[in-house]
């Protein structure tokens, strides 16, 4: 419907590198010598920390296509049952520190109350730069190239069930394991500012993708739309976290159509493949080659334990069923 939706949409400014279209993860304007890249991600499932998730989350996005975030603002909605100053207060000092630790600076917003609303929802906008040279497009991956996955999934899913449903997963998995998951934010972390970096300082980067909503499933499936190719998945050389594993069969969730921040798709020649997996474990980012991009018009399918079906498509994220 999206696609559908899109598909019209003039572009009026010849300025308008990358307008606006499913598998992309931001807009491109050219100002010359520099590329601004602007994206807007909200986050409205995790209610701890949520600041802090959305600098993150939404500087992932810039650094997919090659660049270097620089510049946030933030639209804060408070529910009107709990709006008060303490929550107010912790939501901008997540803020502040997500921004500081990316050396992002913040620039601008809005906030209000809506009484509608029962948690509060921070819809971020993030600018970026990249030179022109560099600037890598979801579009640009090629048939026969390798597909990068670095970390695992459902990496962010898994901290906010850890967050959101800490007494029920206690009970099932013990307090030590779910403490550690809800400091997978942290560590490994959700950022991919530095596997994007080293991705793009070691090899020519084809195409890089940012698994969020829908997890990795719906970001290969993107990235299929993107470039007009198929895609082929190992699904048991998929790195799939443990606590993601136990979590998510806990509440009935595939662990590929949930949440997935934190891992990167990086589409590279066969040739790179190698040398970008040496690159990212040394600079200790967790990686591992799990598909192929296939020929025009070919399927997505995923092959495990001898059998080969098409890659799953979830129209929502499998974390809504927790809420």
């Amino acid at each position: 419907m999206l696609a559908r939706i899109l598909a019209d949409e003039p572009v009026r400014d010849p300025r308008v590198i990358a307008g606006p279209a499913v598998g992309w993860d931001a807009a491109v304007l050219d100002f010359g010598d520099r590329y601004l890249i602007a994206k807007t991600d909200p986050i409205t499932y995790a209610t701890d920390e949520i600041g802090w998730f959305a600098v993150h989350i939404n500087a992932n996005d810039i650094a997919c296509m090659g660049g270097t975030p620089r510049w946030f603002l933030a639209s804060l909605l408070m529910p009107g049952e709990s709006s008060d100053e303490a929550l107010a207060e912790r939501i901008f000092s997540d803020i502040r520190k997500g921004c500081a630790e990316a050396g992002i600076s913040l620039i601008g917003g809005h906030t209000e109350i809506t009484p509608e609303l029962t948690r509060p929802v921070v819809a971020g906008v993030m600018l970026g730069e990249a030179e022109p040279d560099r600037l890598v497009t979801p579009e640009g991956g090629q048939a026969g190239d390798v597909l990068v996955l670095t970390k695992g999934i459902p990496l962010e899913a898994v901290s906010i069930m850890a967050r959101e449903k800490k007494e029920d997963l206690t009970k099932a998995f013990g307090e030590e394991r779910v403490e550690a998951a809800a400091r997978f934010l942290y560590e490994p972390g959700i950022s991919v500012v530095k596997d994007a970096k080293i991705a793009c300082e070691t090899v020519s980067v084809h195409a890089m993708h940012d698994p969020t909503e829908g997890g990795l499933a719906t970001a290969v499936n993107e990235l299929s739309r993107a470039t007009g190719l198929g895609v082929r998945i190992d699904g048991e050389a998929i790195p799939v976290l443990e606590e993601g594993r136990l979590f998510c069969a806990h509440f009935g969730m595939d662990p590929l159509g949930a949440f997935a921040s934190g891992a990167l798709l990086i589409c590279v020649d066969p040739s790179d493949a190698d040398r970008l997996l040496a690159a990212l474990r040394d600079g200790g980012v967790s990686a591992e080659a799990i598909g192929e991009m296939t020929a025009a018009g070919e399927r997505v399918t995923i092959r495990k334990e001898g059998k080969e079906a098409l890659l799953p498509i979830f129209n929502m994220d499998e974390i809504g069923k927790i809420f």
